[in-house]
């Protein structure tokens, strides 16, 4: 808030979904507000259904009287669609505000098969989803999208993306609010794009680890990203390519070529795809870091040997990462997010890493796995649809 005696309505709903002051006393406290302000305030949050009565709290007075009544925020009152696009499959879902996953669709979609069918096709799958969830189109606010590629937030296009050929500087937004219309008739919903570790580490961090100041996210599957949240926002970079890990240049890969274009990238020798690569010339069949996945899950172990040799190589990076940024939880997540290749993590990243630098670190694995980057997705939506100043445009807009 800019001043106290400046509080809008929009600061009123931030102090109550935080849980900072959930009755009507603590808000005047916190904002220096008279009560007839907050009263008029607070009516239209709950005139546009975002706020609602809980039960009773402790009594403010020491002299006693009637308990003062709770302010929740009322996360009945919309839905929220995401996606989360891999190289090769998709999921999809529909959330209440708060992050519950109501209904959920996986399946094959290739990112090469172009933005326009691509984003066509999850404009026909949130329909259905929403018939599954029993929620109408009407009712939802906003729509979240991982992409495996680096995005500026800004115009929410992609940048660039080594694996999402024709997909550069197209708009996504518009495609996809267009998708959603032509599906169900509503008028188009505001569409917030980013990369899927980004959201993967959000999501993350908010659910298993929210007093964690700084947390990584190290996605190994077709490809290798990173996440980074610091004071509980994404850490993105100047235009997006932060966390881009993947393409660090590392000795082992001299003579291989990424999808990128480059020689010697980090991916090109420890990804889920290189990994698949090198076990596909030994004779076993294994495409993508999916395979891999389920080889592991086998207990193949050729498959887990050149895991555990990715992991290491990774681990060499992530000493680097690490010594920079000094976070208290580093997870690792994607499909070769299992034992053997964290176990080469730990083996080079205590090697490398100063002492200091990991003295408190959590390496962990995927708490929400596969949904880690849809959970993120809706959390990036409900963060942005609700910041004050942008509830004061919105409820301009319902005319409250």
């Amino acid at each position: 808030m800019s001043g106290r005696s400046q509080a809008s309505a929009g600061d009123l709903l931030a102090l109550v979904r935080t849980g900072r002051a959930t009755t009507r006393g603590a808000l005047q406290q916190v904002t220096g507000l008279s009560r007839a302000t907050v009263g008029q305030r607070l009516d239209r949050l709950f005139r546009a259904g975002w706020l609602r009565e809980g039960a009773g709290g402790p009594v403010d007075s020491p002299l006693g009287g009637r308990p003062s009544i709770t302010l929740e925020f009322d996360d009945a009152h919309a839905v929220v669609l995401a996606a989360d696009l891999d190289t090769r499959h998709a999921r999809a879902a529909v959330l209440t505000l708060t992050g519950e996953i109501l209904a959920e669709h996986s399946g094959a979609l290739a990112v090469e098969g172009g933005p326009d069918a691509v984003l066509g096709e999850l404009g026909r799958w949130f329909a259905e989803l929403l018939e599954k969830a029993g929620h109408r189109a009407e009712e939802v606010c906003g729509i979240g999208l991982a992409v495996p590629g680096p995005v500026d937030s800004e115009t929410g296009r992609v940048v660039q993306p080594p694996i999402m050929p024709g997909w550069d500087g197209y708009d996504i937004r518009g495609r996809l609010a267009r998708a959603l219309t032509e599906h169900t008739g509503v008028p188009p919903v505001p569409v917030l794009v980013d990369n899927d570790a980004n959201l993967m580490a959000y999501g993350e961090q908010r659910a298993g680890h929210p007093d964690c100041s700084a947390f990584i996210l190290v996605k190994v599957s077709t490809g290798i990203g990173a996440g980074v949240v610091v004071g509980g926002s994404i850490y993105r970079g100047v235009d997006g390519g932060a966390g881009d890990i993947g393409h660090i240049r590392v000795p082992e890969g001299a003579g291989a070529l990424c999808r990128c274009g480059s020689y010697g990238c980090l991916a090109a020798v420890a990804s889920g795809g290189a990994v698949a690569r090198r076990l596909a010339e030994t004779g076993v069949p294994a495409a993508s870091g999916s395979d891999v996945r389920d080889l592991l899950a086998a207990g193949h172990p050729e498959a887990a040997a050149l895991a555990r040799e990715a992991g290491r190589r990774v681990g060499d990076v992530l000493a680097t990462v690490v010594t920079l940024l000094n976070p208290g939880v580093l997870m690792i997540a994607g499909d070769l997010a299992g034992t053997p290749f964290l176990t080469g993590v730990r083996e080079l990243l205590y090697q490398r890493a100063l002492p200091r630098s990991t003295a408190h670190l959590d390496v962990v694995t995927s708490r929400l796995g596969e949904r880690a980057g849809l959970v993120g997705a809706g959390a990036l939506v409900v963060e942005h649809l609700y910041a004050p100043e942008r509830v004061e445009e919105r409820l301009l807009a319902l005319g409250v």
